[in-house]
């Protein structure tokens, strides 16, 4: 079985190159500290799986150095385009980006050092296969890199009930329509065990300030996930909804936690 666009959970959204954009920037501290404990990675071959329009291009191009290497792949063009956008601009002589798909990959079994994938798990629904497929693609003795969500962190300071109380909890129900496991995060040390990798897990929230744009997340996935939240709640009272969130992140004051950012990471058995 491949894996098509339409098969990812937030697949052809106009807001998500841009959601995705933002994304990368926000959580990129969190990626160096990851890489920072893996140690160096001068001269490493390094994979991005699902890149999108950023993803840890720039990080593990930093990380490999000019002797090494980095591919980014993507089944999106757009997003591909997107991500070429950026390593040009960001001069990112040692990286390059292929369309692959990550259950039919054309990319040589066991040839790269690092293999990571960011928020790939939940929206696929098939961690196990597809933690099967990272691991072919990485070297015996190589490290996988995974991230997914844990949304018990995802609050607002002061509170904002509309979002919190309404909204994230509509949101969940929306994400559980459309993946058999929303919140993977929870189970990515025992995925890794079962697969014979004593895994290493860290997990980061981010404060963000007033006005702070990753603040408008939960309003970007309810324009993403319209379809299946007309499913749960009718038109209206999802409108009135949307209203009273817009109201409350129009508050000056008010700050933002994130989601916790669950990273789990481990060498392939040699």
């Amino acid at each position: 079985m491949t894996m098509t666009q339409g098969s990812y959970l937030l697949a052809d959204q106009g807001s998500e190159l841009d959601r995705l954009q933002l994304q990368a920037r926000v959580w990129e501290p969190a990626g160096s500290k990851v890489l920072e404990q893996i140690g160096n990675g001068a001269g490493a071959l390094a994979l991005d799986v699902g890149c999108g329009a950023m993803g840890w291009l720039r990080l593990l191009s930093e990380w490999v150095g000019p002797q090494g290497t980095v591919t980014g792949t993507d089944i999106d063009e757009k997003m591909l385009s997107a991500a070429d956008a950026f390593v040009a601009s960001e001069g990112l002589g040692n990286v390059a980006l292929i369309e692959d798909d990550l259950f039919a990959s054309d990319l040589d079994p066991g040839s790269f050092d690092l293999v990571h994938a960011r928020f790939q798990l939940a929206p696929l629904g098939r961690a196990e296969e597809q933690l099967a497929s990272y691991l072919r693609l990485v070297r015996p003795g190589g490290t996988v890199v995974l991230e997914d969500v844990h949304p018990g962190s995802w609050h607002f300071l002061p509170p904002a009930p509309a979002i919190e109380d309404r909204l994230i909890p509509l949101l969940a129900q929306a994400f559980e329509i459309g993946s058999d496991d929303p919140w993977v995060a929870r189970r990515l040390p025992r995925l890794f065990r079962d697969a014979n990798i004593e895994p290493t897990v860290r997990a980061e929230v981010q404060a963000l300030e007033p006005g702070h744009p990753y603040q408008r997340l939960p309003l970007q996935f309810a324009t993403a996930l319209q379809g299946a939240l007309h499913k749960l709640v009718d038109a209206d009272e999802l409108a009135a909804m949307l209203d009273e969130a817009e109201a409350e992140l129009a508050d000056p004051g008010r700050w933002g936690l994130t989601f916790t950012l669950v990273q789990t990471w481990g060498q392939r058995p040699g």
